[in-house]
């Protein structure tokens, strides 16, 4: 049975909304791009804008579809080891994106504030030969930004129903050991912006959250929409006359940081509702 509800988080979902390490759990993409920018600032940290040059298709600052690329905070685009090199050479303030936006001179800017930061923006994606949202992660040495960037994983309709029937499977055979399993980072049931969140079906407590452990312990009945219309209360309504069923509503995704239409797939496994959910493109 499937309902279709364009629910927007209610203010006692306000807390899933924030984008903290200390709440979500960042995806393997985003820790293999923490990582190389981690090794690229610390080589411009040793060598200074001098350093940049070593971006440039060098193995060390490449990590199969990941690069490290620098700019200056004038502009100047200094080294790249991606499909970006083309713009070496060149002054990027003015450079925008496949909707319009000047990313580069955002990422300046809060560069320059901030001393590191995070932008999306909209670029082709060679795997697939379309526009994609892209992240950019940047941290400032001097006067030279280091930055890597990555594609956030999409995952599918499937891909969801396959974790689901993992998660239920797991749950009924050992109900303390999914659910710990459920928030284990680096465990089989956090895959990029797929996760596994349950609920106890008698007062809507969170049991586990892969992407916000913080709602553990939270009452999952009072998250509303501004209709409000109760998203997991409904869900919980549909599984206990049909034991499964799916919804859509609005929600935080994980990987893009925005609130995105998502789409969820749910089953009861005894006195819990075990759910996952994709964000639709």
């Amino acid at each position: 049975m499937a309902i279709s509800c364009a629910l927007a988080l209610g203010a006692s979902a306000a807390m899933a909304d924030t984008p903290t390490r200390e709440v979500l759990h960042g995806t393997s993409v985003e820790r293999r791009a923490m990582a190389l920018l981690d090794r690229a600032v610390a080589h411009i940290e040793a060598t200074g804008a001098a350093g940049t040059a070593a971006f440039n298709h060098g193995p060390a600052f490449i990590d199969r579809d990941l690069y490290a690329y620098a700019l200056k905070t004038d502009g100047s685009f200094l080294a790249s080891g991606g499909g970006s090199a083309a713009l070496v050479g060149q002054n990027v303030l003015n450079e925008v994106d496949l909707n319009g936006k000047p990313f580069f001179r955002e990422i300046i800017e809060q560069a320059k504030a901030f001393g590191a930061g995070r932008v999306e923006y909209r670029w082709f994606n060679p795997a697939d030969a379309r526009g994609e949202p892209k992240v950019a992660v940047f941290r400032a040495v001097g006067d030279v930004i280091v930055a890597a960037g990555y594609y956030p994983p999409r995952a599918t309709a499937m891909q969801a129903k396959v974790l689901l029937r993992d998660a239920v499977t797991a749950m009924a055979a050992n109900p303390a050991a999914a659910l710990e399993h459920f928030q284990r980072l680096n465990g089989p049931f956090i895959r990029d912006d797929l996760y596994v969140f349950v609920v106890r079906l008698a007062d809507g407590i969170f049991l586990a959250h892969g992407a916000t452990p913080s709602l553990v312990g939270t009452n999952s009945y009072e998250l509303t929409g501004p209709d409000g219309h109760h998203i997991v209360r409904r869900m919980a309504e549909i599984a206990r006359k049909a034991q499964d069923g799916e919804t859509e509503y609005a929600w935080r995704n994980p990987v893009s940081g925005k609130v995105e239409t998502k789409h969820t797939y749910f089953k009861t496994v005894g006195d819990t509702l075990v759910a996952v959910g994709y964000y639709r493109r």
